[in-house]
């Protein structure tokens, strides 16, 4: 019987520790920029979830909205303006980027002392990548021991896929990835051949992360039995909110799933604000 990780839970927690500590700042509170320069529903949707919880911690944020017609150097100069920026304490750009945009050459240009993502390759030690940490925490919670596991990755952002990949190998697992990006945009003819290379590596996964914003687009017949789903993506489908994994098809054959909403969302979140006051207290000696 599919057992659900309670993220919801975790992240409570979290954010009252954050709350509860902003709380007893006498000076200004901690500042958040996010950048959305994509019209992905998914995306809009992250987006206005973090604005929500921050504003429920004490974290004050700043969106900026970039159009389809803006240029990379004009998301360049925006992340360059940021990083200037003395009230800004961290710098997110919500992932994935349109194709237009060369994403490793964005997150790079972020300030890695600012860039509360975690992704950039010089980022320091006391920054951790919230979606990561999550998912490690998720593992952690079911007494999951990686050691000689295999391990499949979906993903739309290669960002995120690089560094997901990397963080794991650290326990040794048997990783295989593949990017998703544009699946729903497929002829037939391509769909059907992308599907097939994405059943080759998450048939025999024990654990099976997917961040595509593709709704109920995992069925029990893409997985193993027993398999740990963790589940990123996110959409909205008639004021609903969906996960990747179809609950329903794989409740009788996965072990355990994270479920949307309640899940991996409100934990990635929850870390999130964890490192943009990280980084507040150590800006400013709080």
């Amino acid at each position: 019987m599919m057992k659900l990780i309670d993220g919801k839970k975790i992240a409570e927690k979290i954010k009252d520790d954050i709350a509860a500590e902003i709380f007893t700042f006498k000076d200004r509170r901690p500042n958040l920029a996010i950048i959305l320069a994509s019209e992905r529903e998914d995306s809009k949707l992250y987006v206005s979830l973090k604005e929500r919880e921050a504003k429920r911690v004490g974290i004050d944020t700043h969106l900026y909205k970039l159009s389809e017609y803006d240029s990379e150097e004009t998301l360049l100069d925006l992340i360059n303006f940021l990083n200037n920026d003395e009230l800004v304490d961290g710098i997110l750009v919500q992932l994935p980027l349109p194709d237009k945009y060369d994403s490793n050459k964005i997150i790079k240009a972020i300030d890695p002392e600012k860039d509360v993502d975690g992704f950039h390759p010089e980022k320091p030690d006391y920054i951790t990548s919230p979606v990561i940490a999550v998912t490690l925490k998720c593992l952690e919670e079911i007494k999951f021991d990686l050691k000689d596991k295999k391990v499949a990755l979906l993903y739309n952002s290669e960002v995120f896929g690089d560094s997901m990949s990397k963080a794991l190998s650290v326990f040794s697992p048997i990783i295989e990835k593949i990017s998703v990006a544009g699946f729903d945009s497929l002829n037939d003819e391509e769909a059907d051949k992308k599907y097939q290379e994405i059943l080759k590596i998450s048939k025999p996964a024990d654990v099976l992360i997917s961040a595509l914003g593709l709704p109920k687009f995992i069925k029990a017949e893409m997985i193993k039995p027993g398999a740990v789903l963790i589940d990123i993506g996110i959409s909205k489908v008639d004021g609903k909110v969906l996960g990747d994994v179809d609950a329903e098809s794989v409740k009788d054959v996965a072990g355990f799933l994270t479920p949307v909403p309640g899940g991996i969302g409100p934990m990635t979140i929850a870390m999130l604000f964890k490192n943009v006051l990280g980084i507040h207290k150590l800006r400013h000696n709080s």
